[in-house]
């Protein structure tokens, strides 16, 4: 069943006095906050901002600071990662980057299962979508081990000058196809939203679970960039450094 989204309260209508539901059709990304808060934007999106948080016992000012900050954080930049030191950027792709897919891979899989379950059977490309995501979450988890448990720590090592006893070029050569495999998931799963632009009455889970998808096609084109154009070229260097000062 489609949900369409009316907005209806004036410009300047206090935040506790729209509805979830707008709110997240207005911005998805705030369907994070909400979600952090359990508060439900779909099923329950006709409810004011201020039910809501009476209802799941919250304090509408936190959730309002949340909101706001949401906003912010899209518009900050900070220092280029790539003039990081190897240790460094290291430090910077497991923190920024891993942490993200991480934190976002389990709430993608909650929408993307219940998408293709409820709108699957009339849209048949969200089924599809439902089994790219799964395998390129699958592979992404075992990816970022790999990178934290034997790339990585070598990359650390070699930075420091010290010796290793793996050479970096065969684990170098493995990341780089699995980013290639990545890169080909989000390619299909762009074709299959038609880029990511969800039907004019597509519910909110819909429309979060697309926006989740760009943001999650956003951080992984920053996150294989550092990592193909910046931190390998940088760690075969730093392994030739360290054998010719052998």
């Amino acid at each position: 069943m489609s949900h369409s989204i009316a907005f209806t309260t004036p410009a300047g209508t206090p935040w506790t006095d729209r509805t979830v539901g707008e709110l997240v059709a207005e911005r998805p990304g705030r369907s994070r906050v909400f979600q952090s808060f359990q508060i439900d934007f779909c099923c329950q999106g006709a409810r004011t901002l201020g039910e809501a948080c009476q209802r799941v016992g919250v304090s509408p000012d936190s959730v309002i600071e949340q909101l706001e900050a949401e906003a912010a954080t899209r518009e900050t930049t900070g220092p280029n990662p790539a003039e990081l030191s190897p240790t460094e950027l290291v430090k910077h792709i497991v923190a920024i980057h891993h942490a993200y897919l991480r934190r976002e891979f389990p709430r993608l899989r909650v929408m993307a299962e219940k998408v293709a379950r409820v709108h699957g059977s009339h849209t048949p490309t969200l089924l599809e979508v439902w089994d790219v995501y799964q395998q390129l979450e699958a592979e992404l988890l075992i990816h970022l081990e790999k990178e934290e448990q034997i790339l990585f720590p070598a990359v650390t090592a070699l930075d420091s000058g010290d010796s290793v006893d793996l050479p970096v070029d065969g684990p170098i050569a493995c990341m780089m196809r699995e980013h290639e495999d990545a890169g080909g998931a989000l390619v299909r799963l762009r074709e299959l939203t038609h880029g990511y632009q969800p039907p004019v009455d597509a519910c909110n889970t819909y429309r979060a679970l697309f926006a989740g998808l760009l943001d999650l096609e956003t951080d992984l084109h920053r996150h294989i960039h550092l990592e193909n154009s910046v931190l390998f070229p940088a760690a075969h260097a730093l392994a030739t450094r360290n054998s010719l000062a052998a």
